[in-house]
């Protein structure tokens, strides 16, 4: 008996033990077997992939790899009711090269006293460095410790992947600019304000109320407030 639980033991080892491997192999992103991978923004529309296909390396240029769409500043006040607006690289409009990179880069213009609200990005750690005016910024871990930091021009941040975090103009006279880098080319982004009171179709109210204790008066307005 010991010796039949033994080889049954074995076998079931052997079996496992190449699975496990599997499927920890297919849960990291493969490395480029090219040295690059230029976006097609045309085929862009047509597939849905993890990702962008490539053109022919033959066809790459200079200009697949560089981009100003972070040298313009944008109008914060009428972007969002925060007061922010964030312009995001992205392979398929201003950086093709970037494409497979696993890498964005994002310009945050905050207006006077403008807030990017708590959020978080789902797929990328995010590095933040003030380019000009002062920028209160922190994030909260899952113990729900909070961390934060006053930064000047010059001055960089890390907000760890996943963690809701935000940065706010302490300056109530004059605007703000932050770059950021992002180790995912599709980082995503989630408000916690829009989240929960902005969603469609709308979450129910009666869950609004029991999470952040208040009544559906308060659900209404804050909703309207957001621009709901």
């Amino acid at each position: 008996m010991r010796a039949a639980a033994a080889r049954a033991a074995s076998t079931t080892h052997r079996i496992l033990l190449p699975l496990f491997l599997f499927a920890a192999l297919c849960e990291s992103d493969p490395d480029l077997l090219l040295d690059y991978c230029v976006a097609d923004t045309a085929a862009a529309a047509s597939l849905h992939l993890n990702g962008l296909p490539c053109i022919d390396p033959a066809r790459a240029r200079a200009e697949h790899f560089a981009t100003s769409a972070l040298s313009r500043a944008t109008n914060p006040s009428s972007a969002t009711p925060f007061g922010f607006n964030a312009t995001v690289t992205s392979p398929a409009a201003s950086l093709p090269g970037a494409n497979a990179q696993g890498l964005a880069m994002a310009r945050v213009d905050l207006a006077p006293g403008g807030v990017a609200p708590p959020h978080s990005h789902p797929r990328a750690s995010e590095v933040a460095l003030v380019l000009a005016g002062s920028v209160l910024v922190g994030f909260a871990d899952t113990s729900y410790r909070l961390y934060t930091q006053l930064l000047r021009a010059g001055e960089a941040f890390v907000f760890p992947r996943g963690m809701v975090h935000f940065m706010y103009n302490v300056d109530v006279a004059a605007p703000a600019v932050v770059l950021s880098g992002l180790n995912s080319q599709s980082p995503g982004a989630q408000l916690v304000p829009l989240s929960a009171f902005l969603t469609e179709p709308r979450m129910p109210e009666e869950i609004l109320e029991k999470a952040f204790k208040i009544n559906g008066q308060d659900v209404h307005r804050i909703q309207r407030n957001l621009g709901g």
